[in-house]
């Protein structure tokens, strides 16, 4: 009966599912938008040896820049509320000659790959093809 007496007062959308907001950002438009142009000039240009940039870097600026304590598992989110994706670099050896590559695939691996010299149909049969 309260549920009923609770849709008459408040209408049919009083049941609906929302989304729940989750709790607020701890940084502001203002405070996002300035981390945002920081990582865009790079890991170098905050000191660091190279310019990737990490989840544990990220908090670690956050916390330089704004007095603000991330946890570097939850960066995630805060780049993603930025326009950030998390990406994981390529790891390739800096000897890597592309070229030999490519023409080691036109050319050699055709030569050394299995195939098979005759196609013909499998049979269910446990007895030999052709026998009786």
């Amino acid at each position: 009966m309260r549920w009923r007496d609770q849709r008459e007062r408040q209408g049919d959308g009083v049941y609906e599912v929302h989304a729940s907001p989750g709790r607020p950002s701890r940084l502001s438009a203002v405070q996002k938008q300035r981390l945002r142009k920081t990582l865009l000039r790079g890991a170098i240009a905050r000191g660091y040896r190279t310019d990737l940039w990490t989840t544990a870097r990220i908090a670690e600026v956050v916390n330089d820049l704004f007095g603000v304590r991330y946890h570097r598992d939850h960066v995630g989110r805060l780049l993603h509320s930025i326009g950030f994706s998390c990406q994981k670099p390529d790891r390739r050896a800096l000897e890597r000659d592309e070229e030999r590559i490519e023409r080691w695939k036109r050319e050699d691996w055709p030569r050394i790959k299995k195939t098979p010299t005759t196609w013909a149909p499998t049979s269910s049969s446990s007895t030999k093809a052709g026998s009786s």
